[in-house]
Order: C-alpha cells, then sequence, then structure tokens
C-alpha cells in the first residue's frame, strides 16, 4: 500500500478545484451528522459526482476503477476476509497474486478499513475502486441474506415456533395486527424475498415446505435455483403473510387459491400472481412476477430472424384467418399475441381479447377477462365477443372444443383470430384442432399460420468468450461442420452478472408455417403432423431447431440450450 495513497480525498478534490472548502466543510458536518462517507456526502449535496471522485483518484494515485460484474470471483480469494467486514466497510478481494491482495472497495481511501484488512490478513494490499451498488449486488449474490434479514429469520423462528393451535391465533388474530404496525420479522422477510426476486428478473418464486425446512427457489431465465432456507416453524406465517397480501383466505388451507398482489418495487410496476397448493408438509405456494415496464410489444425485438419476421408479418397482416402460437407453459406466447395486436393496432379496427387472466393493459384494446365462477368461460365469451362487431379476436387459449369450434367459424366469417395451443410444433397445431373435433376442412380454410417458439438463454454479455469446439464435439455435429473446418462460437464464462451460469436473459427461437394450398390438400386428407411438417419445410419454413442453430452461430446462445429446449422429441 503506497504511502500516496494515505491522502486524504477532500483535499485531492480541492487540489483539482472540483469543491470548494466551504463545500468540504459542508460534506464533513454532513458526514458526521449522517454516519456516511465522505464521498457519499458531496454526491448527494451534488456537489461531485461518483465519476468525477474515481477520475481523481485513478489519476492521481492510480487506483484503477474496475466493475466486479465482469469478474469471475474466485470463492477461495473473497474468502480471506470475513463477511462481516466486508459488509462493514464496503470492501471484497478478488485477486490475490503471491503476498498482494486486490480489494475492491467503495471508498479506497478509508484508512480504517485498509488497517483492518491488512491486520486480517497479513498481506500488501492493492485497492481498487467499484460502485457501491454494485458491491451490495455482489454481497446479495455471495453471501445472500444480511445480517438484519438473517436477524429476522431467527426472530421469525422463535415466534413461529408454537403449537398448531396456537399458530391458527396467530394466522387469524396476531398477523392482521402487526400486518399493521409493518414492524414484523416476517414482514420484512417476504418483502426482502419478493424484493429480491424483482431484483433477479425472476419469473417466478416458489415457496415450498420440505420436511426439515421452508425451500424458497427462484425460476430465472427458465431456470430453476435454490435461493433459501427458512425455519419449518416459519411456515404457517410465511403463508398467511402472502395469502393477505393476495386477499386469499387465510384461514383456508386445505384446497388450493389463487390470488393477486399489485405493488410497485423501486420504480417498476410489478403484478403478482399467487397460487397455494396442498401438499404433505404443508401448502405450497408460486408467485409468478409479470414485471409491466419490462415488456416487449414490438414483433422486431422478439428475436424472429429477418426471414421469419417477413413471413410472420405477412400473417399477422391478413384481413381474416385464424394465427396459432404455440409452445409449452413460459414460452413467451402471451408477449408474442401482445405484440402482434400492438402491430395492427390502429383506430379503424375493433380489436377484442378474452384472456385468462389479462396479464399487461393494451391501449385502444377492449380486454376481456375470463370469470369462471361468473359462467364466463372462453366459449362464452368469444360467443358475446362475436355479437361486439370485432375486426380481430384474440382468445387466450383453446382449450375445449367448443372453443376451438366457435374461434374457427370466427376465422372463415372475416374476422383475424389470434389464440394458443400447447403443441411441441407448428404442425401438431393442425392435427390437435382435429383432435379437438374441428372438421378438417374448417381447418383448413380458416387456418393462415401457425408459430412454434421456445426461449433459450442467451450468452451472457458480460463474459461472453470465443472458442474453437474440439473435433467431434457436439458442437461440430449439429451444426454439421467438418472436424478441420474453421469454427468459432461462443460461451459464457461465468460472472457475478449471471451467477456464474455463463448465460443471462433470453430469446426466443421460431418456426413460422404459413398455409399453402399443398398443405391444405394434407388437412384435408387428415394427412400426420410430420407429412404437413416436411410439405411446410419445402414451402420455405425454417424448422425451429435450424433457427436455434443459428442464432448459435451468430454467438446469441449455445448448442448445449438448442438440445434442451428443441431437441426434446427427437
Amino acid at each position: 500500500m503506497a504511502a500516496t495513497n494515505r491522502r486524504k480525498l477532500g483535499d485531492l478534490l480541492k487540489e483539482y478545484n472540483l469543491i470548494t472548502d466551504e463545500q468540504l466543510q459542508q460534506a464533513l458536518a454532513e458526514q458526521r451528522r449522517k454516519g456516511e462517507r465522505l464521498g457519499q456526502a458531496l454526491v448527494r449535496l451534488g456537489f461531485v459526482t461518483p465519476q468525477m471522485i474515481n477520475e481523481v483518484l485513478e489519476f492521481q494515485l492510480g487506483i484503477p476503477t474496475i466493475s466486479l460484474l465482469h469478474y469471475q470471483l474466485n470463492p477461495e480469494v473473497f474468502k480471506l476476509l470475513p463477511e462481516n467486514l466486508c459488509r462493514r466497510h464496503k470492501c471484497l478481494p478478488v485477486k490475490r497474486v503471491g503476498n498482494r491482495l486486490t480489494v475492491a472497495m467503495a471508498d479506497p481511501l478509508n484508512l480504517l478499513a485498509l488497517d483492518d484488512i491488512k491486520m486480517a490478513t497479513n498481506l500488501e494490499i492493492d485497492q481498487a475502486i467499484v460502485a457501491e451498488e454494485e458491491l451490495d449486488q455482489v454481497f446479495e449474490k455471495i453471501y445472500g441474506l444480511n445480517e438484519d434479514q438473517e436477524a429476522d429469520i431467527k426472530r421469525l423462528e422463535v415466534e413461529a415456533n408454537r403449537t398448531e393451535e396456537e399458530s391458527a391465533i396467530i394466522d387469524l388474530g396476531e398477523l392482521e395486527r402487526i400486518t399493521a404496525v409493518g414492524d414484523a420479522p416476517i414482514i420484512r422477510v417476504v418483502n426482502t424475498i419478493l424484493q429480491q426476486g424483482a431484483k433477479e428478473g425472476a419469473s417466478d418464486i416458489h415457496v415450498e415446505p420440505q420436511e426439515g425446512g421452508v425451500r424458497v427457489r427462484f425460476r430465472c431465465d427458465g431456470i430453476l435455483r435454490d435461493v433459501l432456507t427458512l425455519p419449518k416453524a416459519s411456515h404457517p406465517a410465511l403463508l398467511s403473510r402472502i395469502k393477505l397480501l393476495a386477499k386469499m383466505n387465510i384461514a383456508e388451507k386445505r384446497l388450493p387459491q389463487d390470488g393477486r398482489i399489485q405493488t410497485k418495487l423501486g420504480d417498476k410496476m410489478i403484478d403478482l400472481r399467487v397460487s397455494t397448493l396442498p401438499a404433505i408438509h404443508g401448502e405450497k405456494c408460486v408467485i409468478r412476477l409479470l414485471d409491466k415496464s419490462n415488456v416487449l410489444f414490438d414483433l422486431r425485438q422478439l428475436g424472429f430472424q429477418e426471414e421469419t419476421l417477413k413471413r410472420y408479418e405477412m400473417l399477422v397482416r391478413n384481413p381474416y384467418g385464424m394465427v396459432l402460437i404455440t409452445g409449452p407453459t413460459g414460452s413467451g406466447k402471451t408477449t408474442t399475441l401482445y405484440a402482434s395486436i400492438n402491430e395492427i393496432n390502429t383506430p379503424e379496427k375493433n380489436i377484442v381479447t378474452i384472456e385468462d387472466p389479462v396479464e399487461y393493459v393494451l391501449d385502444g384494446v377492449n380486454q376481456v377477462q375470463v370469470n369462471m365462477r361468473a359462467g364466463l368461460d372462453f366459449a362464452s365469451g368469444l360467443r358475446s365477443v362475436l355479437r361486439q362487431d370485432p375486426d380481430v379476436i384474440l382468445v387466450g387459449e383453446i382449450r375445449d372444443r367448443e372453443t376451438a369450434e366457435i374461434g374457427v367459424r370466427a376465422a372463415t366469417t372475416g374476422h383475424l383470430v389470434f389464440s394458443t395451443l400447447h403443441t411441441n410444433d407448428a404442425a401438431g397445431s393442425v392435427n390437435r384442432l382435429i383432435d379437438m373435433g374441428v372438421e378438417p376442412f374448417l381447418v383448413a380454410s380458416s387456418l393462415v399460420g401457425v408459430v412454434a417458439q421456445r426461449l433459450v438463454r442467451r450468452v451472457c454479455a458480460n463474459c461472453k468468450r470465443p472458442y474453437t469446439p474440439e473435433p467431434g464435439s457436439a458442437e461440430r455435429i449439429y451444426l454439421g461442420v467438418p472436424d478441420d473446418a474453421p469454427l468459432t462460437l461462443f460461451r459464457g464464462r461465468g460472472c457475478m452478472a449471471c451467477n456464474n451460469t455463463g448465460y443471462r436473459k433470453r430469446v426466443a427461437i421460431h418456426e413460422v408455417l404459413t398455409i399453402t394450398s399443398a398443405q391444405r390438400k394434407l388437412i384435408m386428407e387428415r394427412a400426420s403432423a410430420d407429412a404437413i411438417a416436411a410439405q411446410a419445410i419445402r414451402d420455405g419454413m425454417i424448422p425451429i431447431s435450424q433457427d436455434g442453430l443459428n442464432k448459435v452461430r451468430q454467438g446469441l446462445t449455445t448448442v448445449q440450450e438448442i438440445l434442451r429446449v428443441a431437441y426434446v422429441n427427437e
């Protein structure tokens, strides 16, 4: 640690004429009053920006600025300092070479922190500057809950560790009282789980009672991972708090329930759909997070290849007929439907949707919510919609013969109908409609096109690296590239930004089947899905697996992801 690094931040900023002595004294007074770092006080008062401070430290003292999101952190290195010291001084060891340790610090001129680090490690210290927000994000990933949150869980265990009879009293009486107070550990624990799920971009939060505890998992980019284990005794209070927020019956534990929470987390509007299910160890709860600020309503942002996009845009602009979107649950079908509606949404068109549930509100579109208790299902709702003079109809899902028949007849009488089906590929949707009882001649005359899609994980942009696949590797086999031919692909090395998975966010892969006269003839003959798919490929359809491999060549994803998602049934 160089002696020049022991200079004070205020003196350096004055030396560069970035602040006056009066401003420094004002910031020092604020620092003493609020117990914050001098740099924080200067930035909060608007005298300097974080970038100005970093530039002075870097140019004057040679302290580099780093981003931890680009680091592949080694647990053996960051464990050189205890967690409480790292959290207290806002620092983290990131690299060790011999007896020198590089430590990322929010305040690299904190002399007390530097002395504590040197005493704890007995190594020579090289400082590096890192944003405090980035450090907090990394702490959450490598340490999990902070000390206050862990204390809440411990208090929660003590409070909830009572008999079954007492737990029922807590559910119905005390929980409502502490909810009003807002200072119970259970409230802060639930808030922490929801906030962390939203921050990490989770699509679902699973709260699962096990024999030895309550497991909390997040589904991020389509993959479930363990996040937290809570005491088993906390389960009744935890579920009651969630049910209370979702306006569900907290006394009913024997039947499945559904609820909804609308909340604002930071600057994001989040819609939470809550579902409970009785299991042998207690009620399992799944919370689906719909981030209304992160919705893509533009077809050009959904990952369509240029040629595939042109084919789909032609389908969307048909004056009448049925367009189906197929794929498993969680494959982005609703997003594609909304983007399709948004593409043709003009004042001249009357667009009516019937959905279960209405996930996002679209301006200028008449959206209807299915209400099974009131007798409003897809079929009855669709009949009513047809009496509303619609030009375009969106049916959330075709689940039964009645809905399928009404939708098909609407498509043959001058309406453009969009809907979804759960089939493995585009051609399979034709057979599914026929299996539901729709006559082949009606399917052939009404259906204008089908899109099959999946979501695959993107290679993390932070740690993306090129590599050359080995001879005989899966990459060369599935891409059809000989062992002696040059081939450069990309994969993620693993970093804090992607939880060391090498993947971050997702991209869609598609196949767009446009119904031709040759395919209509096959439909009338009740041909197999394989025969229809083969004819569609001859007519120019790019199979979903091939679309995925094209995205591998572009460096967007990996062969392993395509094998995981698109080759399941081959």
